[in-house]
């Protein structure tokens, strides 16, 4: 039976959860994968059925890549992803608060948003609005998974 190996393109499934068993992302259907699972259309579009890359073209997590090599089809390992080498740690100063007045008069931030904001460097951030006051809005530019360390069940299934 052939074993992958880096250049191979295969096809896994995954499953990547966080610490507390949350699941973030996966191949499978599951039973979070519903109208509330975060999908961005109406009814659930999470993406079932497995994923296609080319081992070594840093096409997902290296490590998970990595793993794959030496694996022959129907074989499951599991990969712990430290926080440090997924999203990064969580970095308080990533956390900063604008005025009320920097923020454009049709948006009305809520707690949970997402926005893009351009800063004073003119580089634009993805944020996440933490806290809304009457004098301004604390801002969270860290990567929603950021100090979180991921585990993925993969299993490889077929080296194409």
């Amino acid at each position: 039976m052939a074993l992958a190996k880096k250049g191979d393109k295969v096809k896994i499934n995954f499953t990547g959860r966080l610490e507390d068993g949350t699941i973030i992302d996966t191949t499978l259907e599951h039973e979070d994968c519903s109208d509330d699972c975060g999908c961005d259309s109406d009814g659930c579009d999470c993406e079932v059925g497995p994923m296609e890359l080319t081992i070594g073209e840093e096409e997902f997590f290296g490590q998970i890549e990595e793993a794959l090599v030496g694996m022959a089809p129907g074989e499951k390992k599991t990969v712990v992803i430290p926080a440090a080498e997924a999203f990064g740690e969580y970095d308080e100063e990533q956390v900063f608060t604008i005025g009320r007045d920097q923020v454009p008069a049709d948006i009305t931030p809520e707690i949970g948003q997402e926005l893009e904001f351009t800063d004073e460097d003119g580089e634009e951030l993805e944020v996440t609005v933490v806290e809304v006051g009457d004098e301004g809005i604390t801002l969270d530019a860290n990567h929603p998974l950021a100090g979180e360390d991921l585990t993925f069940e993969v299993e490889l299934v077929e080296i194409l």
